[in-house]
């Protein structure tokens, strides 16, 4: 989900939902290709899991044209992606282009490959491709981490600038 603020976000959802614990990344940047433009998107994510299901909170830190903006510049808040990982990035956005879906965002960089992908019948829905070893950890981290939280340190903070 895009949001206009992360750590409120994230708050509420531990308070009402009482989902957590987080794991917040700070600082994080994906260079690469939006609708045919090259654009460097900086953002804060935060990642908290309610059983397996990975709860993504996104807020853009600069005005880069991305997937996360609309066209005028504001976040496009709400629902915004459903995401999978995968081993070949590659032949998984040939095989989707090949079902129909067009490529909208692209991202390629050592150990972080990411696909955005639109379908004609599904819009304001973006489908998410993630090639990332070490993502695949994190989430499985994360989800260990949840099933036995009892509410206490709800919160770790990773900054890729510190």
């Amino acid at each position: 989900m895009v949001v206009e603020d992360l750590d409120s976000s994230v708050q509420r959802w531990i308070g009402t939902m009482g989902v957590g614990p987080w794991t917040v990344l700070r600082n994080v940047t994906l260079t690469g290709r939006y609708r045919g433009q090259d654009v460097v998107v900086k953002m804060d994510v935060g990642l908290g899991y309610q059983g397996e299901t990975q709860i993504e909170l996104i807020q853009v830190t600069n005005g880069a044209r991305s997937p996360y903006l609309d066209d005028d510049g504001t976040p496009r808040a709400g629902l915004h992606h459903l995401a999978w990982t995968t081993d070949d990035l590659d032949a998984v956005v040939s095989s989707a282009e090949a079902d129909g879906l067009k490529l909208v965002f692209r991202a390629d960089s050592p150990g972080n490959r990411v696909a955005y992908l639109e379908g004609e019948g599904e819009k304001g829905v973006l489908f998410e491709f993630i090639e990332n070893e070490a993502l695949k950890q994190l989430i499985a981290e994360g989800i260990a981490a949840s099933r036995n939280w009892d509410g206490t340190d709800p919160i770790h903070i990773i900054d890729f600038e510190a």
